[in-house]
Parts: structure tokens; sequence; C-alpha cells
């Protein structure tokens, strides 16, 4: 679906970034270029790092996450595996959007259940074959925060230098869970919400 509603069209100090969460497709387009209808992010400049601080595509398992996590997480990886492979090849992105969002109208995790979830994910995915990236990592993770009827505060963002995707988590306090420092880099430009930076949560709105 190729709609202005699923497109988000990123900023950044030398090119736009056009990315369509209802196909997949991600373009880049000089900043003088013809205009693109979406959800523009504006991407703050960072300091070179020469691709230094590149994320890695997944994270080893590590730290303590409760045995009935790390059981759920098994069902969790093996449906977000499912997802994945099953449908056109071409959709793959879109759903895997749509499943790490399915939980958005449930009440948020706290920072601990964010924790063991990835914790949890990590471990049960961590023999996966090739393919297996941040992407499905955050999926499962926020498919295992639904299944124990949590809303996850899933991301999807972009840095530059060189310009790069991540998917990931935060917690309660907006802080990337269980991800290395560079993580900060990035800029939101998907939350469970839709396109663009994070909404201010259902609890906040209603007081």
């Amino acid at each position: 679906m190729n709609t202005a509603a699923h497109i988000v069209v990123a900023i950044t100090p030398s090119a736009r970034v056009i990315i369509n969460y209802g196909t997949g497709e991600t373009e880049m387009r000089r900043l003088d270029g013809r205009p693109v209808a979406g959800t523009v992010v504006p991407i703050p400049p960072t300091a070179p790092t020469w691709g230094t601080t590149e994320a890695r595509a997944t994270l080893a398992p590590t730290g303590y996450a409760p045995q009935r996590w790390r059981l759920a997480a098994i069902p969790a990886v093996l449906l977000t595996a499912a997802i994945r492979t099953c449908g056109p090849r071409r959709r793959r992105f879109r759903r895997l959007v749509q499943l790490a969002c399915s939980g958005r109208l449930l009440t948020p995790a706290t920072s601990a259940q964010a924790k063991y979830a990835v914790r949890a994910v990590r471990r049960a995915s961590y023999a996966m074959p090739t393919g297996w990236a941040c992407l499905e990592e955050s999926t499962a993770a926020a498919v295992l925060l639904a299944l124990a009827g949590r809303r996850a505060e899933w991301r999807h963002g972009l840095a530059t230098d060189p310009v790069r995707l991540h998917a990931w988590l935060v917690d309660a306090q907006g802080k990337p869970v269980e991800e290395p420092q560079d993580t900060l880099l990035y800029t939101p430009t998907y939350t469970p919400d839709g396109p663009g930076p994070a909404r201010r949560s259902r609890k906040e709105n209603a007081t």
C-alpha cells in the first residue's frame, strides 16, 4: 500500500531517506529533489564516526531472565519467524512492522518486563539462521510482551554516517532496552502509533 500515511521522509544533513512502511521500500534522494508526501522527520547531524559505531544485526544473550519468560520466548520467536517467512517476500518488512505493533492498545510494559523480554528472545533466537537481525529480534520481543498482555515500545529508526536503519525497544522512560550506547545515535521514524517520532503515551494524553 503506497500511500503517504505509511511514508516517512527522513531529512538528513545531506539527503532525504524515504521509508515506505507499507511496502518496505527505502530510497535515498537529493535534498533538492521533487517533494515527497509523507511524515517528515528531521535527522540531527552526528559527529563523524567513519562507520566505527555501526550497530550489530543481533547481540549475544546476556543477563538474567526468569524461566517463564525464556519459555514463552520460544513461541514468540517461532511466530515471528513464521510471519517473516510466509507470504510474499516483498511484503516481509510490512508484516514484521505490523506484528511488532500488534500490542499497541495493551497496558505499557514496565522496564523490567521489557528487559526480560529482550533477554529471553535473544536466548531463544541465538541459533537462528542468517537473516535474523534486529528487526526480527525486536519484533519477537514485542510479540512476547503482547503474549504477556503488555505493550512494547517498539522503535524503528535511522542514523547517519553512514545512513543505516535499526529496530529496538525502549522502556517507559524512552531508554533503549538492552542496547549498546550507540543506539542513541538513531532517530525513531516509526513507533507503535505509526510513522514519525514517538507520540505521548495514552496515560499522558489523558491527564
